[in-house]
């Protein structure tokens, strides 16, 4: 059992505490090494203890409570378990949203309509999917996370099974729409979880699981439901959509605690057990308001998150969306593909985007620890962004490569030139999005929650309206000419904004430090 400590308002605005436990600017206050050593240094004995005991050190960012039910303590294969579980529930909102792509033909020919229209049950899927979070951010930071988690799985697979048994298209788009309103929440707040449950020194390892399964459920759907739809048929997608549902709602009752941990304020008088798995009620005490709902969209008005959501955004529309939504009509009328071969397409995203989360992750992490060794102090989120061009460039060279390629094949002759082009864009993107997404929760820690909201909202938005767009701009241009649309856009929308936030990220945060502030926190460091 773990007991709140007892600071009074002011210590607590001095420690940059907020409601939900985090420390405010942690990474961009201008005396940080001081902070930690003043934090560490107002610990009680027992606090102290207590946490040399769990983590062998009391250098900790941001420091935990005592007790086992701060997510901070838990033991790393609960959180790993927690998070492995949060990753593939948020998997599964592109995963769902993606999955009937490979049987788009087979879907318009049984339900009568045409396939351009047929589409748009994905396009549905994908705006609902950047809008509902708003509606679910306040309820889960008030009520916790796995309460919304498992109502979002019960209510999931009652769409998927309304999809199956749809008898036309409209009563299929209604139950899609339903499906993708309650599958969102675990790709809007998975990064707050992540951020309630591990350290900074390790986020952006563990914040690259969570959006390489973001990215990955967009071309795992048709990789694997193309052997579905061909043979047994596209009404099993659903079926097998609900099963799913059904086994992550059975494992999250079990292995999945609740990671919304109040550090001020709050009086944790139950057992660890009881707060991480019984707990179904109010955690946060303030009144929902209308702004809770709408304070997402407020973000904008920080330009570090703003400038990274918009550049994320940029390179996920033509490294995954555009890729994903028109391979299939780019090589269903160029080779006449079946379902089954245009799903096996998918397989050079899927390692492209493996491959660049060990750069977009571990990569990461290892490059901001190594800079903060050596300087001696905690590094700017600024410095992570250096990773991020190679992933502009990849995405660049692999979405030329892929539409270049495909429109000089040969029809009817399939070469693997264009998936190697998937793959490269693959790699670039992923390492784009765990660096980007990291970055901005870097900036405004405490906002860690509504920036998974924000920056999904723009991406969806921004990914619903391309799939409009792209075939005009084939169809006006052609096809390999859209190479250099795509590499302008990126280039103007995604490079430069980010090399504007590398080098005045800082000041537009309003903390500018001086050289000689930075000497005297290298020295308190050592000290």
């Amino acid at each position: 059992m773990s007991e709140p400590r007892q600071d009074s308002p002011g210590e607590q605005a001095k420690e940059g505490i907020d409601d939900g436990g985090f420390v405010e600017n942690l990474n961009t206050t201008p005396t940080q090494a001081t902070y930690f050593n003043e934090a560490t240094a107002r610990l009680s004995p027992a606090h102290r203890e207590y946490l040399l005991q769990r983590h062998g050190t009391v250098d900790l960012d941001p420091i935990p409570d005592m007790g086992g039910a701060d997510p901070y303590n838990w033991k790393t294969w609960m959180k790993i378990t927690n998070l492995v579980l949060v990753a593939i529930h948020a998997c599964m909102s592109t995963f769902t949203a993606a999955s009937i792509i490979p049987a788009y033909a087979t879907i318009a020919a049984d339900l009568g309509v045409s396939l351009q229209r047929t589409t748009y049950l994905t396009s549905l899927q994908i705006a609902i999917l950047g809008v509902a979070p708003l509606f679910w951010k306040p309820f889960s930071n008030t009520y916790g996370r796995r309460p919304l988690f498992l109502i979002s799985l019960a209510c999931s697979l009652v769409g998927n099974i309304g999809c199956a048994k749809s008898p036309d298209y409209a009563s299929m788009a209604a139950c899609r729409a339903i499906v993708a309103f309650f599958i969102c929440p675990a790709a809007a707040i998975g990064s707050a979880v992540v951020t309630e449950t591990f350290f900074k020194k390790e986020r952006a390892r563990y914040m690259g699981i969570w959006t390489l399964m973001i990215t990955l459920g967009v071309p795992i759907a048709p990789f694997i439901f193309g052997f579905v739809a061909y043979h047994v048929g596209y009404r099993w997608i659903y079926w097998i959509l609900a099963m799913i549902n059904g086994v992550q709602f059975i494992l999250y009752i079990f292995f999945g605690p609740e990671t919304r941990y109040i550090r001020s304020g709050v009086q944790h008088q139950e057992s660890p057990f009881k707060q991480e798995y019984l707990t179904f009620k109010r955690i946060d005490p303030r009144p929902l308001t209308l702004h809770d709902f709408i304070h997402p969209l407020s973000l904008f008005r920080k330009p570090c998150i703003l400038i990274s959501a918009i550049a994320y955004a940029m390179t996920f529309l033509f490294g995954s969306v555009l890729i994903t939504v028109e391979l299939p009509q780019l090589f269903g009328q160029k080779f006449g593909f079946n379902s089954q071969q245009l799903g096996l397409q998918f397989l050079g995203i899927i390692i492209g985007s493996v491959i660049g989360e060990q750069l977009g992750g571990s990569l990461s992490d290892y490059w901001m620890n190594r800079r903060a060794k050596k300087s001696g102090v905690h590094t700017q989120p600024e410095y992570r962004l250096w990773l991020s061009y190679a992933g502009f460039v990849l995405t660049i060279v692999g979405v030329v490569v892929f539409l270049v390629r495909t429109q000089q094949a040969v029809q009817g002759k399939w070469n693997i030139n264009p998936v190697i082009g998937i793959a490269i864009a693959g790699v670039g993107n992923q390492i784009v999005t765990t660096v980007l997404i990291t970055y901005a929760v870097d900036c405004h820690q405490e906002e860690s929650a509504s920036i998974g909201v924000f920056i999904t909202f723009v991406r969806q938005v921004w990914g619903f309206i391309g799939p409009f767009w792209f075939p005009d701009m084939f169809t006006s241009v052609g096809v390999a000419a859209s190479a250099g649309v795509a590499a302008a856009l990126i280039i103007g929308v995604s490079i430069f904004p980010t090399m504007f936030i590398q080098w005045r990220g800082q000041k537009l945060r309003g903390l500018v430090e001086s050289d000689s502030d930075m000497a005297d926190q290298a020295v308190s460091a050592k000290v």
